[in-house]
């Protein structure tokens, strides 16, 4: 039996557990902390398939049709 992975599907973005350094250097560029990013819960489907942990940041990369790609980031939480 195949499984099937959301990430495969075409409607849903690119989402990765972001290093430690890219963080910084993003919340730097907008004069942010960490908490001040929008949320995404641990037990989100696409949490659970990356392997996130409460306090990682996911990096959403979405296709946009003026920018070509648009990133956006979500701070995993309970």
């Amino acid at each position: 039996m195949t499984k099937f992975s959301l990430l495969d599907h075409e409607s849903v973005p690119k989402h990765e557990i972001m290093p430690e350094g890219e963080l910084k250097s993003v919340l730097s560029k907008y004069s942010i902390e960490k908490e001040q990013l929008p949320k995404i819960k641990v037990q989100d489907p696409v949490s659970k398939e990356i392997g996130a942990v409460v306090g990682d940041v996911v990096k959403i990369t979405r296709k946009s049709q003026t920018a070509g790609e648009a990133e956006y980031y979500r701070l995993v939480i309970e």
